[in-house]
């Protein structure tokens, strides 16, 4: 609304906004030193704004900048398990290790979004092989649940002091409610600085390699596709270019003709 203030020289007026106008106001925050990523996000955001304010025929057509998708970061499985380690070590309470060594056990050994493992209620016990999650779309998949993911869950529930009940999140905070995303991703942070680990070590990164780590012992896409619970496969055909230079890396260093 500055920006148009000044560009249209008086009081902006949503309805005529056309497509120079936005390139005006892109090329003025590029100005600013903002990258692509930024000016498609606020291309977006532009675009939802006039949306709102004065309906779809007022939105102009202009496409945005094109991102280089980058490729997903995962850590080694050494790491993973050794992050989950310390993260546990560092709680406070017995019970909040119990409950952060599962978590972060079920995000890797499940390939499970930090949104998705903090969203199970009550209603998945008792715990079985498989495990049903609720992803994005509110889509549900089946996902298999490794013995040792399993045998976590179930030492922290039968150490924690909150209990579980129906509906009740299966994941609690120190107080009682639900376990917040920040608190989780907080913990991992102190843990990565700790361990020496790169900043993309995230709860995120254990998701990929999840992912990863299967695709390189033979997993196919389609099921890898399912086990994430991607709408499209292109999705997932993401972790194959990143096996392939995983094994281009390898042989880089180890082939002697490299």
């Amino acid at each position: 609304m500055s920006f148009l203030r000044v560009h249209q020289g008086g009081t902006p007026d949503l309805a005529r906004v056309d497509a120079a106008d936005m390139r005006a106001y892109l090329a003025s925050r590029r100005l600013d030193g903002i990258g692509n990523v930024s000016t498609a996000r606020e291309l977006s955001a532009v675009r939802g704004f006039l949306r709102f304010a004065a309906g779809e025929e007022a939105v102009p057509r202009l496409k945005g900048p094109r991102i280089k998708k980058s490729l997903p970061r995962p850590i080694a499985p050494d790491d993973a398990v050794a992050l989950a380690e310390d993260v546990a070590e560092q709680a406070r309470h017995p019970w909040v290790a119990a409950r952060d060594w599962a978590l972060l056990l079920l995000l890797y050994g499940a390939g499970l979004r930090i949104g998705e493992a903090l969203g199970l209620t009550g209603d998945v016990l008792p715990l079985g092989e498989t495990l049903s999650v609720t992803g994005k779309r509110q889509k549900t998949r089946i996902v298999p649940l490794l013995p040792e993911v399993r045998q976590a869950i179930e030492a922290y529930l039968d150490v924690s002091p909150h209990g579980v009940v129906k509906g009740e999140p299966l994941f609690r905070g120190v107080r009682g409610g639900p376990l917040e995303p920040g608190t989780v991703r907080r913990s991992v942070r102190a843990a990565r600085a700790r361990l020496g680990l790169g900043t993309r070590t995230t709860p995120h990164a254990l998701r990929h390699s999840f992912a990863s780590h299967l695709l390189a012992r033979g997993a196919d896409l389609r099921s890898l596709q399912e086990l994430l619970g991607h709408a499209s496969l292109s999705s997932t055909q993401v972790y194959t270019a990143l096996d392939t230079a995983y094994l281009l890396d390898i042989y880089q260093n180890a082939h002697p003709r490299a």
